[in-house]
This record gives C-alpha cells, structure tokens and sequence, in this order.
C-alpha cells in the first residue's frame, strides 16, 4: 500500500521524503498515513532499485525539516519513472481481498479519480461486503453476550455496529453513484451530509430565517 501511495503522489509531482511524508498524512489522513521515516526510506530506495523512480536535482533543506544538532544537508528529490506508471496502473488496477481491508481501502480510494469505473466498483462492492460481516459480527455478540460485557465494553461495541452502519450506508451511496455515472457530491460551506448546517452561517443575501 505505501508502494501504491508513494507512485500515486510522485505521479502529481517530483518530491522530496518530507514532502512525500506530509502529502501522505494529508491524503490519507493521520491515522493511515503514521508512516515513520524508517518505513519510507527503505520502500523509496527499493522503489528506484526496481527503476520504478528516480532521484532528481537536490533542493536544499529548509530549518524546520531538519532536527536540531544536525547537519543541513541537500533534499533527495524523487520522480517517477515510465516503468513506475506501468506498476502504478498495475496497482491501482488490483481489485483482491487487501483492498478491502481499511489501510488497503483507504490506500485505493484516495486515488479513485485515477481508476476505472469497472475496479472502483469491485472494491466498493468488495468494502462494502467486508464491512457486513464486520457488522454481522457486532450484532451477534451484542446479541448472544450483551449481558456479560461491562458498560464500556457494551457501548464500545454498540460504537463499532454504529461505524459499521454509517459505512454500509455511505457504501451503498457510492456504489449507487458508480452505477449511475455520478462522481460522489462535494459539500460546499455550511452543508452536512449534502444538506445545509442550520448552525453555521447563512450564504451571503440570505438569512438564517429564510432557510429551511
């Protein structure tokens, strides 16, 4: 997954590790994306070793990417290479059980705008699959052994089939969109869930009355 990321991004732009580090995090999100350099810099050396990128001219280092008592020394920049958009198009276009799973998902759908309608759907469909039976699961211990769990245990639980639900559902929209040729709806300002937030600001020339 951190091969696919990193191909994906190079794709956009020649960029150095921190760059790279940084672009992750905001694409990915936090989570997904606490990548340590010691797990990027080896995957970015076997990536060049394969031929799949290449290090371009070396920029200098800005104060705040390196640590203090160290030297400041020149950026590694890295591109992409022809042979890496063959394995990037070979990547993105895997649709297995890996891309289910959550990083393997989260990995893929950050560059669905780069994938074919025909794959996007197998792994929505693929998701959404995955995380029924994950909700199944939920039901069936809040079912069998709700009474043996302490509070936190039980509402922990009721948490994860609340997440599990608000996924399929969200799935199901995405999915209904691929069918129909429609990209997802991007909220503007001001809207949740594809509707207005009464509590935020009203547009300019309308007020809060006038909204519904």
């Amino acid at each position: 997954m951190l091969e696919l990321a990193i191909l994906g991004l190079l794709q956009e732009s020649p960029m150095h590790g921190y760059e790279l580090r940084k672009e992750l995090a905001a694409k990915l999100g936090a989570i997904r994306a606490a990548i340590s350099y010691g797990s990027l810099y080896p995957t970015l050396r076997r990536l060049q070793a394969a031929g799949w990128i290449t290090e371009a001219a070396e920029a200098p280092a800005t104060a705040e990417e390196v640590p203090a008592l160290t030297s400041r020394r020149g950026r590694v920049v890295y591109k992409i290479t022809a042979e890496g958009k063959e394995r990037f198009a070979q990547l993105i276009g895997q649709a297995g059980p890996e891309t289910y799973d959550d990083t393997g998902f989260g990995v893929h759908f950050a560059f669905f705008a780069r994938t074919d309608q025909a794959t996007r759907l197998r792994i929505l469909e693929g998701r959404r699959r995955k995380i029924e039976e994950r909700r199944e699961g939920l039901r069936d211990v809040l079912g069998r052994a709700a009474e043996r769990l302490d509070a936190y245990t039980l509402e922990l639980q009721r948490h994860g089939l609340d997440a599990c639900e608000r996924e399929v559902r969200w799935l199901e929209e995405l999915i209904a969109n691929e069918r129909s040729g429609r990209a997802p709806t991007i909220p503007r300002a001001g809207m949740v869930g594809g509707r207005r937030d009464n509590d935020s600001p009203p547009p300019p020339g309308e007020s809060r009355k006038e909204r519904p």
